[in-house]
């Protein structure tokens, strides 16, 4: 049984379809033009492809059966993924006028290139991660509005020593930071390892503020995400942010060392 249960329903329809249809798993690997370890392999809850829920429906005459049990075992497969609270939290992230962000293990998706976006989500999510890619991509459209959020930016130094996907999609992130680096309203700091352990090192966060409504903020650690809207829970992660701070060095130290880390690559 596989770990989506979507997965094996597919399977379990698909066996039964090709027993009542009284097939065997080579004559329907011939008929479709595939390997009979294929269609095996799909009826033991294997991922299958768009494509091959699309023949699956036209061989059989299923009416788009298999396109919509496609549809929902990559749904569930994509609430594995995506951290709980992680889609209410865009929706707060759209309409925020400050943001301040702090990331350890991985660059926050906000600042990702789309190529170094594409080597974190693919290798969770394989043949999905065009679309969640692009869905990352569009986050950014916050910063091209008239009135951009002011937004802090606080990376701990592992996140710029970790190469991702390669020296060259790590250069081109590192560059990428350096420039946005430089917008208005935009300030980016790292805390460096020389500062020792510090609070950040449990995980990631995010405050959002808004000019109108009370303050939200989000956090995640193991690939667990947590919405938090309550005030006294919020209240913590303030203190949070500010003992973070405090252990950054200022701005122009800071791209000094994002510029020598990608020299360094």
């Amino acid at each position: 049984m596989s770990e989506n249960r979507a997965r094996d329903f597919f399977g379990d329809e698909l066996r039964r379809k090709r027993k009542a249809a009284g097939l065997t798993g080579k004559e329907l690997a011939d008929a479709l033009g595939c390997t009979p370890q294929w269609v095996s392999t799909l009826e033991n809850g294997r991922k299958a492809s768009e494509q091959s829920a699309h023949d699956l429906d036209t061989f059989f005459k299923t009416d788009g059966l298999f396109h919509r049990m496609w549809e929902l075992a990559m749904e569930i497969e994509i609430q594995t993924v995506v951290p709980p609270g992680f889609t209410e939290y865009v929706g707060y992230e759209k309409t925020a006028d400050r943001i301040r962000i702090f990331s350890t293990g991985l660059i926050s998706g906000l600042f990702q290139t789309e190529r170094y976006a594409y080597t974190v989500i693919s290798a969770m999510m394989g043949s999905d991660a065009d679309r969640l890619v692009a869905e990352r991509m569009e986050r950014k459209s916050i910063f091209a509005k008239d009135d951009p959020p002011h937004t802090f930016l606080v990376l701990d130094e592992s996140v710029i020593r970790r190469s991702v996907g390669g020296p060259e999609i790590m250069r081109q992130q590192l560059a990428y930071l350096l420039e946005v680096a430089q917008r208005p309203r935009m300030m980016l700091q790292i805390v460096p390892y020389k500062s020792g352990c510090h609070v950040g090192l449990t995980g990631s966060s995010i405050i959002l503020g808004f000019e109108n409504g009370p303050e939200v903020a989000y956090t995640e650690s193991s690939g667990e995400g947590v919405l938090l809207r309550q005030s006294d829970r919020v209240a913590l992660q303030n203190v949070r942010w500010d003992l973070i701070q405090c252990h950054t060095i200022p701005s122009e130290e800071s791209l000094a060392m994002i510029q020598h880390a990608m020299e360094q690559l």
